[in-house]
């Protein structure tokens, strides 16, 4: 069965999806103030008007960020894109999470014997702490995972709500 057939695997899809809108959105929208601000700015100078203190550094700040932002939820978005087509053709692999440092973890799979068996290495993509903390609190849970690519691969467990991305992690 493939992995977005899942209920809960659909569900966190979306929600990934939704936040990369809000991303993206929110950065469309600060581009539009900076721009409206700016054109308010020009009117009010050309009539005469004081301008108004700062409000070339928050034009600038509006579009800049904004523009930066929207490139961020652009980029999610593909991701979450390319994370859909991925589960929609492979399937949840059953393993025990086990954390091997800050942001690195490792995925025992379901009959890992460590004498003979690999684990596998991931570093979490995500640069948020709050993301890596939510990962770190998996430590020795049953977890799902699914290769998206020979060195991207999507996590997940049960009652997580989201999919976390991890590269395959290098050997030192």
């Amino acid at each position: 069965m493939p992995a977005l057939d899942d209920p809960q695997t659909r569900t966190a899809v979306d929600a990934l999806r939704a936040g990369a809108l809000r991303w993206f959105g929110g950065g469309l929208v600060a581009v539009v103030l900076g721009v409206l601000l700016g054109a308010a700015v020009v009117r009010i100078v050309e009539n005469g008007g004081a301008r108004p203190p700062f409000a070339g550094l928050m034009v600038v700040a509006l579009v800049v960020g904004g523009a930066a932002v929207a490139c961020i939820g652009l980029g999610s978005l593909v991701r979450a894109r390319r994370w859909t087509v991925a589960l929609a053709r492979t399937e949840w692999r059953i393993g025990v999470l086990r954390i091997a440092g800050p942001a690195v973890v490792q995925v025992e799979p379901l009959g890992f014997d460590e004498f003979v068996d690999e684990p596998l290495r991931l570093q979490l993509m995500s640069t948020a702490v709050w993301r890596t903390r939510a990962v770190q609190q998996l430590n020795g849970a049953d977890i799902r995972y699914a290769e998206v690519s020979p060195k991207e691969w999507l996590l997940t467990a049960d009652g997580a709500g989201t999919v976390y991305g991890a590269r395959v992690a290098r050997r030192r």
